[in-house]
């Protein structure tokens, strides 16, 4: 028996997923996976090519996640901002060219955040081979050398990744206490347990 004010059961758990008298059912299925995986494969594959010998990926900064509870986390971020390439000597239209992701929405709120992408970017800039716009004029200044540019090969996967925290600990880098807090409040609370017993202890003493 149904009890309260509530709606009648009539569910209907018998949907054709094929042609019938009343047409053909709105059930979308997702039988293409793993198609669309292969052509997604096959895409980033035609753009390393195309692309070649330049890398796939853009260099992102270290970020810090948003929110109290999740700001010890350091991850990937969307793009540089004006005051960390200013920093590292190079204009945002530059950077743009060099496989470097610019965010001009993005500011800093510590000199710890800048100082980090600006190092970040002073590494990546010492680790560039940048082509002459045509491959047969002189070489300019902030080109790479012939012998560098023939050197060249395609980099794969992410650009100067973050180094993950290390899950070990080391017993020796833990400083040493002369005195232990667990030990120290089970004591005060049995101290506070046998106090009335103490005084009556006492008081029989004197009498």
């Amino acid at each position: 028996m149904v009890k309260h004010n509530n709606v009648l059961p009539n569910i209907h758990c018998h949907k054709k997923y094929c042609q019938s008298s009343r047409g053909p059912l709105k059930v979308r299925v997702n039988l293409d996976q793993a198609s669309k995986k292969k052509t997604r494969r096959l895409t980033r594959a035609a753009k390393a090519a195309a692309i070649a010998p330049r890398p796939l990926q853009l260099l992102r900064p270290a970020v810090r996640c948003p929110t109290q509870r999740y700001s010890s986390k350091v991850r990937l971020g969307k793009g540089f901002t004006l005051e960390e390439l200013k920093g590292a000597g190079l204009t945002a239209r530059y950077a743009s060219t060099v496989g470097i992701a610019v965010d001009h929405r993005r500011t800093n709120k510590s000199a710890e955040s800048l100082t980090l992408n600006v190092a970040r970017l002073m590494e990546y800039k010492g680790k560039l081979i940048v082509f002459p716009k045509k491959r047969l004029s002189k070489v300019k200044n902030g080109d790479s050398t012939a012998a560098e540019c023939k050197a060249a090969t395609q980099f794969d996967g992410t650009i100067l990744p973050l180094a993950g925290p290390s899950g070990e600990i080391v017993m020796a880098d833990i400083p040493k206490q002369e005195m232990s807090a667990y030990t120290t409040m089970r004591v005060a609370k049995k101290e506070t347990t046998v106090t009335g017993y103490r005084f009556s202890v006492a008081n029989r003493v004197e009498k």
